[in-house]
């Protein structure tokens, strides 16, 4: 999932991560491929052992969860029948959805940036008995072959943390199959216009919706810790049309009434109100 605290807050909330790689304060500015993809191997493989404490049991050892809203693939059925098929997870940190995926009969490949996000897929698979094939890559620069995918899927991936989304999309449509589906959760657009705050403060409108600078931590010397791209529903439509796939629905999950949790920004107050999560299913037509 996406990170949700603000480098400005008080020390006491900083975390390990924000220590470790010297971070300062936040600026918005632009960030190019290059630099998004090094602030997301330095950030993550910072975070990995206190995400993964955090958010471990949240997520399962086997399951696919695709949102804090908690639906589960297992209900949701977005992905369709995934026995047999071959299943790309991009952005899979400790990979519980491809395990799950092994589980139901699928043949998953668990790709992320960050070593330290695939080192707990690795002792994930150690400790569940269910071992899937890893592999470290940017979203945008997939190291596969033309249609080696029957589907590919991301829940809170690596889709927000790209410089060029488009990028992401022509990836994904080049390595799955005509035909196939391409599905992907990401924190909804709407989000991006309130503070990163599940009080009542955080109810109220601090920025833009079509501001699409992005929110970049960055150290003492500038150098960006943390990258993370907005994007509007009409930009995340746009891209996936001029990358050849077919926007067959948009789910947008409703906060159950017994989810009493809070998980960074996500919060019943504020999944009372408005979405947390944008759900894009998609299909590649032959």
């Amino acid at each position: 999932m996406t990170r949700a605290d603000d480098p400005g807050d008080a020390e006491v909330q900083r975390s390990a991560a924000e220590h470790v790689l010297g971070t300062v304060g936040v600026t918005k500015r632009t960030a190019g491929a290059v630099e998004s993809r090094t602030a997301s191997r330095l950030w993550w493989d910072a975070d990995a052992d206190d995400y993964q404490a955090e958010h471990g049991e949240f997520l399962g050892l086997s399951d696919f969860v695709w949102c804090p809203e908690r639906l589960r693939e297992e209900r949701a059925g977005l992905l369709g029948d995934v026995r047999g098929k071959r299943v790309l997870e991009v952005g899979c940190g400790a990979a519980s959805c491809a395990r799950w995926l092994a589980d139901q009969g699928a043949q998953p490949v668990g790709l992320d940036i960050s070593a330290g996000m695939l080192r707990h897929a690795a002792e994930g698979g150690r400790r569940s008995g269910t071992v899937v094939p890893l592999v470290q890559a940017s979203a945008d620069c997939l190291p596969f072959a033309d249609d080696s995918f029957d589907l590919a899927c991301s829940a809170f991936g690596g889709v927000p943390f790209v410089a060029d989304v488009g990028a992401v999309f022509r990836e994904v449509a080049r390595v799955v199959r005509p035909g196939g589906r391409w599905v992907f959760a990401v924190t909804h657009p709407m989000r991006w216009i309130f503070p990163d705050d599940p009080g009542p403060t955080g109810l109220t409108v601090t920025q833009s919706y079509f501001d699409r600078t992005p929110y970049v931590e960055v150290d003492a010397h500038g150098r960006a810790t943390y990258v993370e791209h907005h994007r509007t529903l009409g930009d995340y439509v746009r891209a996936l049309s001029d990358a050849g796939l077919r926007l067959v629905d948009l789910v947008e999950p409703e906060w159950p009434p017994d989810n009493t949790e809070v998980w960074g920004q996500w919060s019943p107050l504020r999944g009372r109100y408005f979405p947390g999560t944008a759900i894009f299913v998609c299909t590649l037509d032959g």
